[in-house]
């Protein structure tokens, strides 16, 4: 059996911050090549490698291969049983199972799609996955997906919708010596404030998955010079909303929290959005991954790219070795123990009966 741990710190130990994939693609493509029975394609800093056994369903298993900004100079770090370094449990981890079972499990019992993709970490339009359906969509049909996202080796189903707003406040401005003539627009954002810190977020259980609601100021900009009014301030709003509403129904909620607190000349937008992703768990496959591994299941509260395939009609969850409380953090890490226990799942449910 392939080493995990080693793998994984081969992998940490080649930089891949967003949009310099092109080392660790080349990599991980060389290594499926000597793979028989792959068709590999390679579009931009993408690899798709498929079986073709004529299996009657097909399972993608998708992996991004980059990380945010770090320390790439320190590489990876193997203390025991543990792997630390940048991009160990998000998701180099998750790779490294990904490539081991595309080596150990030739004839899986279902079609296989390995996805690894570039560009997971910055902006959606630039996520590898949108790049590789532009150009060749018929590499990302399946009939089920699942996200190597670090899970801790539970399976997280879904996600939830995340929307950006912009709200302005306008006020009048004037000498802060003489504050009655003038309207204080930061001041006028207490009320807002104070709404959202006391909003009632809901937890709707779905599938069996409880999803847990958030809405968050997460900006404020505001304020001319110590000694002025100021007659503007802009809040940015975040809010997680959980699949059982649409867009257009979390948009409308947020603007009926917003509405009391909004006049004349204030400006409400809608700067950006992440549609949400259902469970997913009433396909044969993704249920089984649970079941035949008596793995925990519950829901996704962040956002990942399973919505990418549910957007598609294709269901699709998240599971992968690794603490995603870890990700992103000096501290990241990832051990033996995680990377055996998702491969070993992950292994049963490619060889189990179809």
């Amino acid at each position: 059996m392939t080493d995990l741990l080693a793998l994984t710190a081969e992998l940490v130990s080649v930089p891949s911050v967003s949009h310099e994939e092109a080392a660790i693609v080349a990599l991980i493509e060389a290594r499926l090549r000597a793979v028989p029975g792959l068709s590999i394609d390679r579009v931009g800093d993408n690899l798709v490698a498929r079986t073709d056994l004529g299996r009657p369903q097909r399972l993608i298993l998708a992996g991004h291969t980059d990380t945010v900004p770090g320390d790439t100079a320190a590489g990876a770090r193997i203390d025991g049983d543990t792997c630390s370094g940048l991009g160990s449990a998000d998701m180099k981890g998750g790779l490294a199972v990904m490539m081991a079972l595309a080596t150990s499990v030739p004839e899986p019992s279902v079609d296989v799609t390995w996805v690894f993709y570039a560009r997971e970490e910055v902006a959606s339009e630039l996520n590898g996955l949108g790049e590789i359906f532009s150009v060749a969509p018929h590499l990302l049909e399946g009939d089920a997906a699942i996200l190597g996202e670090p899970t801790g080796a539970a399976v997280e189903a879904g996600c939830q919708g995340t929307m950006r707003f912009r709200v302005s406040l306008s006020g009048v401005r004037s000498h802060s010596a003489r504050p009655w003539m003038g309207v204080n627009a930061i001041h006028r954002a207490g009320g807002l404030l104070s709404a959202v810190d006391a909003y009632e977020h809901r937890e709707p259980e779905i599938d069996g998955c409880t999803f847990r609601e958030a809405l968050q100021v997460v900006r404020i900009d505001g304020g001319i010079a110590g000694n002025v009014v100021p007659d503007r301030v802009d809040l940015t709003i975040n809010h997680r909303y959980a699949p059982d509403r649409s867009g257009e129904e979390a948009e409308a909620h947020v603007r009926d929290v917003l509405t009391p607190f909004i006049g004349d000349g204030d400006e409400v937008v809608l700067v950006d959005h992440a549609p949400a992703a259902a469970p997913g768990l009433g396909h044969a496959l993704l249920m089984g991954l649970a079941s035949e591994g008596g793995l925990d299941v519950r829901a996704k509260l962040g956002w990942t790219d399973v919505a990418f395939f549910a957007a598609r009609g294709m269901p699709a969850v998240n599971f992968g070795p690794g603490e995603s409380t870890l990700a992103h953090t000096a501290d990241e890490r990832i051990e033996r123990e995680a990377l055996v226990a998702c491969h070993d799942a992950l292994a049963r449910l490619l060889t189990a009966d179809s």
